[in-house]
């Protein structure tokens, strides 16, 4: 019980933090998983690709892939209440007030910086997904040859898929299912 209580805290902090979308809870949970050890950066990973090609938000199915991973599915359902809680007082706080500030020029000047925060939370969110992506930094760490830190395969095909994304104009999902079926059959 009171590690469901615990999973709940944590995403609850999470929640209300992370503001602007999934990949901005990328940041907590790397600080989660070295503070807890619930999960590996690498979990982290494979967390962002199911949560990419599974139906929601991807920082509420990413909190109830933590939390089953770490308790079962009542780790999952705490963390993902967890999560939601802030949303949902906040919302329920703002709807009531909101209207009374639209034109207020210090409400639009927070919400311009919070564009500002939610660029950065997101930017690091990119850098910590390639680290891992592309670079073998645990491999480097251990032989300190250069030639171990870069994930050739791993790079080439990201390289191919960002120039396929530019050329072909298809839903994004189809390069998520791509990968997902190519990741089977080729080990990377």
């Amino acid at each position: 019980m009171i590690l469901h209580l615990i999973l709940y805290w944590e995403f609850f902090k999470i929640g209300l933090f992370a503001a602007g979308g999934g990949l901005a809870t990328l940041p907590f949970l790397y600080q989660l998983s070295f503070k807890t050890g619930w999960f590996t950066t690498a979990q982290i990973a494979d967390m962002i690709a199911v949560s990419e090609i599974t139906p929601g938000p991807l920082g509420i199915n990413m909190a109830t892939f933590s939390g089953f991973n770490t308790a079962g599915i009542s780790g999952g359902l705490s963390a993902t209440l967890g999560i939601i809680t802030p949303s949902l007082i906040i919302m329920v706080i703002i709807a009531g007030i909101m209207h009374k500030f639209t034109g207020n020029k210090y409400v639009k000047a927070a919400f311009t910086g919070l564009r500002a925060a939610v660029c950065a939370l997101i930017t690091i969110a990119v850098w910590e997904i390639l680290k891992i992506a592309l670079f073998n930094f645990p491999l480097y760490t251990k032989t300190s040859d250069i030639s171990d830190l870069p994930l050739v395969k791993n790079i080439i095909f990201f390289i191919l898929l960002v120039l396929l994304l530019r050329k072909i104009k298809v839903h994004p999902a189809v390069f998520i299912f791509f990968s997902a079926v190519l990741g089977l059959f080729v080990k990377f």
